[in-house]
């Protein structure tokens, strides 16, 4: 809600070619309290002023010299800081009120003037535009705060990857499908490890020297959405050699709680001596 004071508060800027008329609004606003009332004449200085003061609310007479209201708001759009056109204008001709509205005013008051009424459209019209700026002003703050929090959680991650490098021989990443789609760390390469999908279908874990069954101890963990902590995997090479795994793992699901798949972190355990 707006708070009367803010109403108040507000500011407004006057616009007509007679000073009879600015005369008539200014005293009126003052003895409803309005405390940030200007006015000008030349209604070609309602652009570079606006610019400067951003207003709240423009009263502006459509038929005046040198420049009508009607220029004037064409003006406005080119400089304005928001999609929100502050302006009610002030006509005695009936036919222009259409075209007013559909040239960017918010609202209208016929000449000759009812105070009973001016006053009622200006209030209403100063509670919607501050409500607009306000969720203008909301949406700004809650944009920069996506923004920090996108950056604050990608910095999260590129650490939390570092750390899974430091403290593993490579961090791993599986789709919904098993498939491997991420793999850091050179160990892999460097041993010439095979990976191949952990679930049903997938080629035998014998075909490289795997133990079967830990293989298929950790398939079901997996097909079971699971997370496995430092589960050790042991591997013959092709010479008889020996080689053991540790791997931990978890899974991973989106925002409508559906499985996208595995992350985890690996590393080779040597025996001392090796």
């Amino acid at each position: 809600m707006i708070a009367e004071s803010e109403i108040l508060a507000a500011s407004i800027l006057i616009v007509d070619d007679q000073e009879a008329n600015v005369s008539l609004l200014e005293q009126m606003l003052s003895d409803a309290a309005y405390t940030c009332v200007s006015s000008t004449m030349q209604p070609e200085k309602v652009c570079a002023l606006h610019r400067k003061n951003h207003y709240d609310l423009i009263l502006l007479d459509l038929q005046m010299p040198v420049m009508d209201g009607f220029q004037v708001m064409e003006g406005l759009k080119t400089n304005e800081v928001d999609s929100f056109l502050p302006v009610i204008v002030l006509t005695a001709q009936p036919g222009h009120k259409l075209r007013a509205l559909q040239a960017g005013a918010r609202d209208f008051i016929s000449k000759p003037l009812d105070l009973v009424e001016v006053k009622t459209r200006i209030r209403n019209m100063l509670e919607v535009r501050l409500l607009y700026k306000k969720l203008d002003d909301y949406n700004k703050v809650l944009e920069q705060t996506v923004l920090e929090r996108t950056a604050e959680l990608r910095e999260s991650e590129a650490r939390f990857r570092s750390l899974a490098e430091l403290a593993s021989d490579w961090y791993w990443e599986q789709d919904e499908k098993g498939q491997f789609t991420k793999i850091s760390g050179p160990v892999l390469e460097m041993l010439g490890i095979q990976v191949e999908p952990l679930i049903e279908g997938a080629p035998s874990a014998t075909t490289n020297g795997w133990d079967e069954a830990e293989h298929l101890e950790l398939r079901a963990i997996i097909a079971a959405r699971q997370p496995f902590l430092d589960f050790l995997f042991h591997r013959t090479r092709a010479d008889g050699s020996k080689q053991q795994f540790r791997v931990s793992g978890e899974p991973m699901f989106n925002q409508s709680a559906c499985f996208v798949g595995y992350r985890g972190i690996g590393v080779e355990i040597f025996e001392r001596g090796q």
